[in-house]
């Protein structure tokens, strides 16, 4: 691919949960991390409560689904603008389904996105739902992972 750009990204993901004896056994240790980047807000992290995380953190899974739903919320509202349509708000509530065999290896189903999108009164509401479509052809997180992602959007006309 000649008409190629690579953007390359760095975080550093530290644990700084010892609890004194390491990993020594699996309930020993903090399953807390934090995610850093020079000039951002540390991301305070864990596993999910199930596998013995803090519910207060986020947990990898669930940064996985957001940064889904806001590659697509990106790419959406560049193609809104470009089209002509004025987005007002945007929420997603967006759901991931991962499964876990009893060998412990787990992957996940599926996500969707459930936005609702308010634009302008006047606005062309068809037009607007449509793009969700290209969207998500574009969105690279969407590109990059082997599970389907399904994108069900309401769109409303504000009044």
């Amino acid at each position: 691919m000649a008409n190629t750009r690579e953007h390359r990204y760095s975080v550093c993901v530290t644990w700084n949960a010892n609890l004194g004896s390491g990993t020594w056994g699996y309930r020993d240790y903090s399953r807390n991390y934090e995610i850093g980047a020079e000039g951002k807000a540390v991301i305070h992290g864990s596993t999910d409560p199930v596998f013995r995380g803090e519910r207060s953190q986020w947990n990898p899974a669930e940064l996985l689904v957001a940064s889904l739903s806001a590659c697509h919320k990106l790419w959406y509202l560049h193609l809104a603008a470009e089209a002509g349509i004025v987005v007002t708000a945007y929420v997603d509530r967006v759901e991931g389904a991962m499964e876990v065999g009893r060998d412990g290896v787990g992957r996940f189903k599926s996500v969707v996105l459930r936005p609702t999108v308010t634009v302008t009164p006047g606005s062309d509401v068809a037009r607007a739902r449509t793009l969700h479509k290209p969207a998500h052809e574009k969105c690279f997180i969407a590109n990059s992972v082997n599970f389907p992602v399904e994108c069900e959007p309401e769109i409303v006309a504000a009044s």
